[in-house]
């Protein structure tokens, strides 16, 4: 998607619709749709370019514009499949994926529009400059500059990687609770092929066939360019597969341990429920060491053996998204995203503390809330 032109045209389309007076918006949204299939790091390397020519163009709001990046981008990255942390958590709680993406889209959606209204009350009182920062996204302006609409691919074209799998997960999900209410037990043809078409390794498959068609098609069929760019992401898949097996094999041995019935009676003996006690475990592991996809993954696997529909009294679905949310709070020099937004921002150490830490903090304790509430409204058991 991004060697193809399809991110920058899904950007470019949203910008063009919402204008420049929404354009925080835009870029917020723009952040939260390619953070589903894509790293967060690659999304604001992506679109800080393109942050810092709004806010050269308007003379104003780039701080605004950063923190709409980074308010769309964190919470898709945490929330939505087929992100590593909350792939990985929802194959060990046993929840359907769709049911997952649906999850984290209407719930970090509502968090991340939390994080808005503080990027905009920050923006009014400390305003971020436009500072020359000497990364490599700036030598990017004037190419994305350069480059023409019609060089571009459409932007159904484009959304198709995304929107495929979601429709083809969340399509299997709500089959699957239709029959199961009508009582049918030997589904035809068509519930096959849904069945089929559902499963994640399918969508996914499609999904990428997708982004490579137009990869393909752009380039002119170069058969070096199809070459290279699967190259380069199996590199960069093998790097996530080492960091999910290490967070995987970590929560593995603290789970022999015995520390998960000991973390449960202590949420007993202090009365604290089992969601915000599975949010300040995730937190902590979190702050201590610094990547938030680790700290998914740990902590799934200390708490997954006590998460039963049955012990909870709500669907799993509630744990996964507090144990996503769990993972925000409070990125510091620890954290190499912190680095990167704030090297490649122009941010100061003490800015980038203001403005991401205590915006992800912020939308972190909303996305409690709100699931809290949600598990309490709809337990879906």
């Amino acid at each position: 998607m991004l060697d193809s032109g399809a991110a920058l045209r899904i950007v470019r389309s949203f910008l063009k619709t919402a204008g420049e007076k929404r354009a925080p918006a835009a870029m917020g949204a723009s952040g939260f749709v390619l953070g589903i299939p894509v790293f967060f790091d690659t999304v604001f390397y992506l679109l800080i370019p393109l942050a810092k020519a709004l806010g050269a163009s308007t003379q104003k709001n780039y701080g605004l514009y950063v923190l709409a990046i980074i308010a769309g981008g964190t919470i898709a990255h945490s929330q939505v499949p087929p992100t590593p942390g909350p792939l990985f958590v929802a194959e060990q709680l046993n929840i359907d994926i769709g049911a997952m993406m649906l999850g984290g889209i209407i719930i970090g959606g509502l968090a991340a529009s939390v994080g808005m209204v503080y990027a905009y009350a920050i923006n009014r009182k400390k305003p971020i400059p436009l500072r020359p920062s000497g990364d490599p996204s700036e030598k990017a302006l004037p190419e994305w500059d350069s480059i023409e609409d019609d060089q571009l691919p459409g932007l159904w074209l484009s959304l198709t990687p995304i929107v495929l799998p979601l429709i083809l997960l969340s399509g299997k999900t709500v089959f699957t609770v239709a029959t199961d209410a009508m009582g049918i037990t030997s589904p035809n043809w068509l519930g096959h092929a849904i069945q089929l078409l559902g499963d994640k390794n399918v969508a996914l498959t499609l999904a990428a066939s997708v982004g490579l068609y137009t990869l393909f098609r752009k380039r002119e069929g170069g058969r070096d360019v199809l070459k290279n760019a699967m190259q380069s992401a199996l590199a960069s898949g093998g790097i996530i597969l080492l960091i999910t097996c290490a967070g995987g094999a970590f929560g593995g041995m603290l789970q022999q341990s015995g520390i998960g019935p000991k973390v449960a009676g202590i949420s007993d003996s202090v009365a604290i429920g089992f969601l915000p006690m599975a949010f300040l475990l995730t937190s902590l592991i979190r702050t201590v060491q610094g990547s938030a996809t680790v700290a998914m993954i740990t902590s799934v696997g200390i708490l997954a053996p006590m998460a039963t529909p049955e012990a909870l009294g709500f669907h799993p679905l509630y744990l996964a998204m507090v144990i996503g949310f769990g993972s925000k709070p409070f990125p510091w020099m620890n954290d190499s995203g912190f680095w990167i937004i704030s090297k490649m921002s122009g941010m100061t150490e003490g800015e980038t503390l203001l403005n991401f830490s205590c915006m992800a903090t912020i939308m972190a304790v909303a996305g409690l809330i709100f699931t809290v509430i949600a598990s309490a409204l709809f337990p879906l058991v």
